[in-house]
Formats: C-alpha cells, sequence, structure tokens
C-alpha cells in the first residue's frame, strides 16, 4: 500500500441503533471486531481505531488485533473529533490514509488499491461510487491532512470532497458493502444476511 495507513472511526454512541451498535452480534464477533478483521488484512502499514462512546468496550473487543487504539476525548462533538484526533495519531511518514467507518462491516477493502492509486491521480481524495451514489473508504492524500484536521462539529469529510470536486476520483463499483451501514436494528439485520451470505 505505499506506506498508506487505515483509519477506523469507531467513536460514536449509536443513538439510532438504540446503543452499543458497535458492539452488537455479527456473525459470532462484535461488528466492530469484523470491520478490523477484514481492514487489517488489507496490507495496510498500520491501522488505527477511533473510539470514543464506549471506549473501554470497543478496545476489549478490539484487543490482540493488530490495531492502535486511541481515543477521543471530545468524541461527543460528532464525526470531526474522531476523524481529528485519527489523522494526528498517523505515522508522520503516512503517505495518506483510507478512512473506514466502524458501523460499515462489508466495506470494499479490496478497492483500497485502485482507491489509493486513484486519490494519488486526482491530488487530493479518491471513494467508491455505486450507481451514481458514493460510499466508502475514503482514501484521502497527505496534502487532505490539514484539512481534516481543521474540521468541526458533527460532520464529516463530505463538505471538504464537494468543495474540490476537481481534486477528488471515484472508483466506480458493485460491491454494495460499499454503502452498507449499520444505524439500526433493521440495518443490523441486513448486515448479518449480507454477512453470511
Amino acid at each position: 500500500m505505499n506506506g498508506w495507513s487505515a483509519l477506523i472511526l469507531a467513536g460514536g454512541a449509536g443513538r439510532r441503533f438504540g446503543g452499543g451498535k458497535l458492539l452488537a452480534d455479527l456473525g459470532g464477533a462484535p461488528v466492530i471486531r469484523r470491520v478490523a478483521e477484514r481492514v487489517c488484512a488489507g496490507g495496510f502499514s498500520e491501522v488505527i481505531a477511533i473510539t470514543g462512546s464506549q471506549g473501554a468496550a470497543i478496545r476489549a473487543a478490539l484487543a490482540g488485533a493488530d490495531v492502535f487504539v486511541s481515543e477521543a476525548s471530545d468524541w461527543a462533538e460528532g464525526m470531526a473529533a474522531s476523524l481529528r484526533t485519527g489523522i494526528a495519531a498517523l505515522s508522520p511518514q503516512a503517505a495518506g490514509v483510507c478512512v473506514f467507518l466502524g458501523d460499515m462491516p462489508l466495506a470494499p477493502v479490496g478497492l483500497c488499491p485502485a482507491l489509493i492509486e486513484a486519490a494519488q491521480r486526482a491530488g487530493y481524495a479518491a471513494r467508491p461510487r455505486i450507481s451514481g451514489q458514493p460510499g466508502h473508504p475514503v482514501a484521502f492524500t497527505r496534502a487532505a491532512f490539514a484539512d481534516l484536521l481543521a474540521l468541526q462539529g458533527d460532520q464529516g469529510a463530505t463538505a471538504l470532497l464537494k468543495a474540490r470536486p476537481e481534486a477528488v476520483a471515484y472508483v466506480d463499483t458493485a460491491d454494495t458493502g460499499a454503502l452498507l451501514d449499520i444505524d439500526t436494528p433493521d440495518d443490523l439485520v441486513r448486515a448479518v444476511a449480507a454477512w453470511k451470505a
């Protein structure tokens, strides 16, 4: 992966789910463990997970995985806090980072080499696109790090990507895992079915 890192954002409280969604069972292991296992198999230089709500339980769920776990003390602010903490925790040598969401256990890790190549060509970032809809993970080059560190509030990096259309590439895919996130108990049922399939 040419010195690229992976970042798993796992700091949210999962309120729409009723709490604890990252610890919910997915095929015999917590959702966050399933995400980490897939990301760790992706060949990144390092894998970092950012916790917040339920930090101790998520750290326990990741025990033994080759993941550096860091806590966003200001996690309650929203996704921007987790992103800032994650970018700050990256190796100083990181060429870029692929950002994964802790509630997307079927995100296409195998697409990352193509995303990295596309991001490097575009100069800022790249993300998967399925039937015209942008998904995850998102690959950010080092050029985006300062902007990610400056994010505020309960927003991810979508605004940054929309502000630089000429520097963001898209990799088209048919992999529905790029869009399948777990926000509600019904989403978990769908994710379990897709996981078993």
